[in-house]
């Protein structure tokens, strides 16, 4: 509980707990709360609170701190065993992938022991001794770190500790007092690979350690399943790295409840997502577009959409025409007349010129060509275009009447968004965060690597008036395409909506 959660930790929330309710089980939330240093109450919360937004009740919550004791009694067990031993290299030394060998790794039991309480009695400033485990590894592997020391106040036992068992230590042991029957892992996941309070890593899958260390201690080894590990591209799944850019503000924000939540994604696409995405031994490399599927297949069958399959559109001469009808309800919208007669449309839905300026493949509104208003079966021809002072076109005029599709002599070849009675809102479009496949790839670093225009914040936008009422009873709003309303005719005043975030 050091950081908040990602799209990664979704994958594994949603396999543990999910591979537990397909086979009538229960999973434990269990928090590995062994660095005082870096753990605060908000990420207890938030990791508890993701959980169950993604839809599961862990069947009980724990805390390896309950487990100090015991786990405290094994080391010293161990260190009798011959299977541990206290070691003085520092943090520097135990770096890398080939660092070398401790010079006290046959020192007798006896006098580890003797170090060991003197670590806990606190007769040793922090990185002067930690306590190592002696197991059986392969070539250049070093012997992973069990115990460092900490003098850090702990958020549930205080003072009573100033050493703090490992992730590698702790892990497997309170599987053993949990009764766990299988314990799945990512494979080199941060969290079981790396402790960056020792500097000790081991560049090898957990499952042998974890097996190695219960052996040791003659207890009861659960299954012990790994499965490769989430990567998104164009994104990073390293929380430190992750970290490191929300510090130097190069982000607002990058967890489950600041991103995807807060964005509209619903938690059924983030579990369709770790569906789709399964449970193989290699690592995934997925593309970020298979989430945006996933949400809107969820989203296609739970929300509301603000364009309703029943529309009733008013013309200016009191004429009253209906769009076809929908399964998802419908809503009545002002008519043209209520809003003096004034429609708003996209800027880009028209090119002046005519057909000849616009180009031949462009088949929206031109000033000799109509369009077709969605929903609303009716179309709209340009009478006369009025600019501004710099020349630019600032209002678009149209005859008194909308033109009955069933009047034109072809049907139109395009049918565009519209709006009549708007309000106004702030739209944010949201790109990739990076402009790599694997941003960690670019050779000056993350930073550089990100795509400047991965945000796009539209505060005048426009949309329908139903959203005043809709936002306030439905959460998730469907929009028909695109939701940016570009206004070529500037109202007095708009009173509407704070803001919609809505991603491409």
């Amino acid at each position: 509980p050091t950081r908040i959660l990602h799209i990664g930790h979704a994958k594994a929330i949603n396999f543990n707990f999910g591979y537990a309710r397909a086979h009538n089980g229960h999973c434990y939330l269990r928090y590995d709360d062994t660095n005082p240093e870096k753990e605060e109450e908000k990420f207890f919360v938030a990791i508890r609170d993701i959980v169950e937004w993604l839809g599961y009740t862990p069947y009980k919550v724990t805390y390896a701190s309950d487990n100090f004791d015991q786990l405290y009694e094994w080391a010293e067990s161990l260190i009798m065993r011959g299977k541990a031993y206290v070691c003085h290299q520092s943090p520097d030394q135990l770096k890398g992938h080939n660092p070398p060998p401790s010079p006290w790794r046959d020192r007798p039991a006896e006098e580890s022991l003797q170090l060991f309480r003197a670590m806990r009695a606190g007769m040793y400033a922090e990185g002067e001794a930690c306590l190592r485990m002696r197991l059986t590894m392969e070539d250049s592997k070093q012997d992973p770190v069990a115990y460092r020391i900490k003098y850090a106040r702990h958020h549930r036992t205080g003072s009573k500790w100033c050493i703090y068992p490992t992730y590698d230590y702790t892990h497997c042991l309170c599987d053993s007092i949990e009764n766990i029957t299988h314990s799945l892992c990512t494979k080199l996941s941060d969290a079981s690979l790396n402790d960056p309070s020792s500097g000790c890593r081991v560049p090898e899958p957990p499952v042998l350690l974890l097996l190695a260390v219960q052996r040791a201690l003659d207890l009861y080894c659960p299954v012990q399943w790994e499965y490769g590990r989430l990567n998104v591209c164009n994104t990073v799944m390293s929380k430190r790295k992750i970290l490191n850019l929300v510090q130097k503000k190069a982000v607002a924000d990058w967890t489950i409840p600041g991103s995807l939540r807060r964005r509209g994604v619903p938690p059924e696409a983030v579990n369709l997502f770790a569906a789709k995405v399964g449970v193989t031994m290699a690592s995934a490399y997925i593309d970020p577009s298979l989430l945006d599927a996933c949400t809107r297949e969820i989203l296609n069958t739970s929300a509301r959409a603000p364009w309703p399959g029943r529309r009733q559109i008013g013309r200016p001469d009191g004429a009253r025409l209906s769009g076809q009808s929908g399964a998802r309800g419908s809503h009545s919208i002002a008519s043209f007349s209520a809003s003096s007669g004034v429609l708003y449309l996209e800027r880009e839905d028209f090119r002046d010129g005519g057909k000849a300026g616009a180009g031949a493949g462009f088949k929206r509104l031109t000033e000799d060509q109509p369009v077709g208003l969605k929903h609303a079966n009716v179309a709209i021809a340009v009478r006369q275009v009025v600019r501004n002072a710099a020349g630019q076109v600032s209002e678009l005029r149209a005859p008194s009447a909308c033109l009955p599709l069933d009047s034109l002599p072809a049907k139109p070849k395009c049918f565009v968004h519209w709006v009549a009675d708007p309000v106004q809102v702030e739209v944010r479009l949201y790109e990739q965060l990076f402009t790599m496949k694997n941003p960690e790839e670019h050779p000056d670093g993350l930073i550089a690597a990100m795509n400047p225009n991965s945000l796009a914040v539209k505060p005048g936008a426009l949309a329908d008036r139903y959203l005043l009422t809709a936002a306030a009873i439905q959460r998730r709003l469907q929009f028909d395409g695109w939701a940016i309303f570009i206004w070529i005719r500037t109202p007095a005043r708009l009173a509407g909506l704070s803001l919609i975030e809505l991603s491409r």
